[in-house]
């Protein structure tokens, strides 16, 4: 009995915790996120580069703006909390890929709409291998984001701490997604469903270290707005309600 109380007693207080982040981190970069994320899983289905070398799927034009997200909020709430928001990102996406399923396989008789069911309809094994592969590549992302934070104890809100963190973070975090995705998705399962379609292991190699470079100049170009975020939220005390209470759980 005692255990059962304090297994509700666990749940009631992650249930509590997660709550207050929500109210704690502001909306737009949870909403970019989410979005980010959900669009990620969409452009993967198309193939947007195949040599004997490379192959490069749709994504790629997206994810860095999910890691972006990631470090900023790793910075200023903690891996953590970051950790909570990846969970709900793709807790979220998964129920939109149910409705679109949905959405695809109920019948219409006023046109043909077999590209969008094509596109809509959620192939279990992509989403199985983009879920996957996201949710392992952002936990290393954020523990690494903030494992690498903490070498700077002089400086570690400044500019060089902050890309230090995200420029390492984001490549190794992104060529972990790419490579987990596209070994999933086009190694073990594409043969099978996909009429004899597939990618070597070296293509999904470089696939993840192409894309994980190419995303990495995209966080470099766009960091200096991360960077400002993570700046902003500490001048106005973002989320203090939160970090006070994650601190006294430390303390406690």
């Amino acid at each position: 009995m005692k255990q059962k109380s304090g297994i509700r007693a666990r749940i009631r207080r992650q249930t509590d915790e997660i709550g207050l982040l929500l109210r704690s981190i502001p909306a737009t970069v949870v909403t970019l996120f989410v979005v980010s994320v959900i669009c990620m899983n969409l452009l993967a289905n198309k193939t947007l580069l195949q040599l004997e070398w490379i192959a490069l799927d749709g994504g790629i034009l997206i994810s860095w703006l999910s890691f972006m997200c990631m470090d900023i909020i790793t910075k200023h709430f903690g891996p953590r909390a970051a950790n909570h928001i990846t969970l709900l990102a793709a807790g979220i996406n998964l129920l939109t890929c149910l409705i679109f399923f949905v959405a695809s396989a109920i019948p219409s008789n006023a046109g043909d709409f077999s590209a969008f069911d094509g596109i809509f309809g959620a192939t279990w094994f992509v989403l199985l291998g983009s879920t996957l592969a996201f949710l392992t590549s952002g936990m290393v992302n954020n523990m690494l984001n903030w494992l690498i934070g903490q070498c700077f104890r002089k400086h570690p809100d400044g500019r060089l701490a902050f890309a230090a963190r995200t420029y390492i973070s984001t490549f190794i975090g992104q060529f972990l997604d790419n490579f987990l995705f596209s070994v999933i998705v086009f190694v073990l399962f594409a043969p099978v469903f996909w009429n004899g379609f597939h990618w070597t292991v070296l293509q999904c190699f470089m696939c993840a270290l192409t894309g994980a470079v190419a995303e990495l100049i995209m966080e470099i170009a766009f960091s200096p707005i991360g960077y400002r975020i993570t700046k902003k939220w500490q001048a106005e005390a973002v989320g203090r309600e939160y970090l006070a209470a994650l601190e006294k759980g430390k303390n406690a």
